[in-house]
């Protein structure tokens, strides 16, 4: 089966583009926008539409393949490509990708990714918003043309095993993150909420206080809702380097901090993502490593979570074979081809590191089943309840497609 026409289309992401850097910063609110300048190249303001691509692949008998370009919320933080706009984008996916594709035989997801994910264009490789969405449609593609669902040409091109069973989904509660919990306790999700700390004076507190206060909430909550003992969610709270802001980065008063974190967070384990910014790729993983060094001589079960400076697969690899994590957040759109995904996944647990398969609130429903499959072939410890800045949204459109694939294995398995 070959592709014998491209289509672009415009589309809006499910969340927005915030310049990080301006929020820490302490740029005020202004109802749903924030006031002042920004501070991140590309950015014509703090707060902007999140905006998308559709690929769509025409294959010979008809089909229609379907990938979304899509970049994370931060974009231009941490290391990460710049600020994606279909404006900027179509233009150049017209002039020099079109060409690539039409014609293209779609029998193998796994070549057809890796080489676009190598190509270049003007010394340049593909923005990465690029060669996920990319990636998202030829593995739709080779899914459509040889008859399998897309996790199963994950399964067969890596030889793994089909497993029918259900993934633990971690949800993700924006700025709602009192109301969100509620709503992931009735639909016990495995763990829980996110929390988008990512300021200081509002969210963290000068001293932490205002997390800390947080986590004995949540773990109150929890034990009041939940309608039965046996449901125990993790505790993952996403504080975007700011405890090293009110620590100094000094890896011992962070320690310190995180185990009283714990305490108040019992009888659920803690996992703190991002718990400081070293501000550079070596910088934090040797910080990650000396906090977690601390927490070890503390007797501490706190799980460090990397984030920040670890976008890409080779990212991934250097973190994890540093030691300095527990757990790597594996961002999708940040990792290019979706195959990346799936490699960082497979590192991650051939080295006992744990897999967070996360990605962002500003994806589509499209990009979202698309890392589901992958997801469910990789088997990662933690995958993203997304898109969108809440969690019904996402909700809906992952668990049920994994509902629904395994609804099919199930029958298929038993026949």
């Amino acid at each position: 089966m070959h592709i014998r026409k491209v289509h672009f289309a415009p589309g809006f992401a499910s969340f927005y583009f915030d310049d990080q850097a301006a929020i820490k910063a302490g740029a005020p609110m202004d109802g749903f926008v924030y006031s002042g300048a920004p501070l991140t190249g590309g950015f014509d303001g703090i707060r902007q539409r999140g905006e998308s691509i559709s690929i769509l692949l025409e294959l010979e008998d008809g089909q229609i393949a379907e990938g979304d370009c899509a970049a994370v919320q931060y974009s231009g933080a941490g290391g990460r490509d710049p600020l994606f706009t279909a404006a900027r984008f179509i233009p150049l996916l017209r002039r020099h990708l079109a060409p690539l594709l039409e014609g293209r035989a779609v029998g193998s997801f796994r070549d057809n990714a890796a080489f676009f994910d190598a190509l270049q264009i003007e010394g340049r490789p593909l923005h990465t918003a690029i060669r996920y969405g990319l990636s998202q449609a030829l593995l739709d593609a080779t899914a459509r043309a040889t008859g399998r669902m897309k996790f199963q040409v994950v399964c067969d091109e890596w030889d793994l095993p089909v497993v029918a069973a259900p993934l633990s989904l971690f949800g993700q509660s924006g700025d709602d993150r009192y109301a969100a919990v509620d709503k992931m306790i009735l639909k016990r999700v495995d763990a829980l909420p996110h929390g988008l700390i990512n300021n200081v004076p509002k969210k963290l507190g000068e001293t932490g206080a205002k997390l800390a206060e947080y986590v004995g909430w949540l773990s109150q909550r929890i034990r009041s809702l939940r309608p039965d003992p046996s449901y125990n969610p993790v505790l993952h709270i996403d504080v975007y380097g700011t405890i090293g802001l009110i620590f100094d980065n000094d890896p011992e008063r962070i320690a310190d901090y995180l185990a009283s974190l714990e305490k108040r967070a019992a009888p659920f384990r803690l996992y703190i993502e991002g718990p400081a910014d070293a501000g550079s790729k070596p910088g934090q993983i040797a910080l990650l490593a000396a906090i977690r060094k601390a927490l070890a001589a503390r007797a501490s079960r706190v799980r460090i979570v990397a984030d920040e400076w670890c976008n890409t697969y080779q990212d991934v690899v250097d973190f994890v074979d540093s030691g300095c994590c527990d757990m790597v957040q594996i961002k999708t759109p940040d990792l290019g081809g979706i195959h990346n995904t799936v490699d960082a996944v497979l590192y991650c647990k051939a080295r006992g590191v744990e897999a967070y398969q996360g990605g962002t609130c500003n994806e589509t429903d499209i990009s979202a089943r698309a890392c589901l499959h992958a997801a469910l072939a990789t088997r990662p410890d933690r995958v993203l309840v997304k898109p969108g800045m809440g969690f019904d949204e996402g909700m809906t459109i992952v668990a049920n497609e994994m509902n629904r694939v395994l609804a099919v294995l199930e029958t298929r398995l038993a026949s």
